[in-house]
């Protein structure tokens, strides 16, 4: 019994060594993009200004400057279902038309205290997908700051290996 599984275990050793590299090597730059979920130009200045408003540049950078908006546009095309996507597209148009509505101008044309105006009230409303699309945008923004690399490196103390090991110490009475 022990040399059929040995043998079986083999073949698939080798066959996976085989099937391995031409699997790995039909992966191009459009194969691994989503196609399903696309915004345009226009709504993605729209959700920079979204994540920047969310998470302004101070005296450490942006959400946008950051890349926050860029992450999440990956994490709803290729992580969320069909409706959190249709919440989300949905979402960017509630933001431009309530701005329109509100301020007379457009989200992106609006000033900060105006953009923060609009997120708040879109947070408030009885609308849940309005309600839904800022949490969700809020979410995600949050999330690709702490992951982005300046955040990672310059933010947070990391250490490989928690605590520390000193062999030669003193001992105190």
């Amino acid at each position: 019994m022990q040399r059929r599984s040995a043998i079986k275990n083999l073949a698939l050793t080798i066959g996976g060594t085989i099937v391995l590299p031409a699997w790995a090597n039909a992966w191009s730059k459009e194969s691994i993009q989503s196609g399903a979920f696309k915004i345009t130009y226009a709504q993605e200045t729209l959700l920079a200004e979204i994540v920047e408003t969310i998470i302004p540049k101070t005296d450490t950078p942006g959400a946008k400057e950051l890349g926050a908006d860029k992450f999440i546009l990956k994490m709803v095309a290729d992580c969320y279902d069909k409706k959190s996507q249709d919440i989300f597209a949905k979402g960017m148009v509630s933001v431009d038309e309530l701005s329109k509505k509100e301020n007379g101008k457009t989200f992106v044309e609006s000033d900060a205290k105006q953009k923060l105006d609009v997120l708040k009230k879109m947070s408030t409303s009885p609308n849940s997908d309005e309600k839904g699309f800022v949490q969700l945008v809020k979410g995600l923004t949050i999330d690709g700051y702490l992951v982005s690399e300046y955040v990672m490196t310059n933010l947070r103390i990391f250490e490989m290996v928690p605590g520390r090991y000193h062999g030669c110490v003193p001992i105190k009475k």
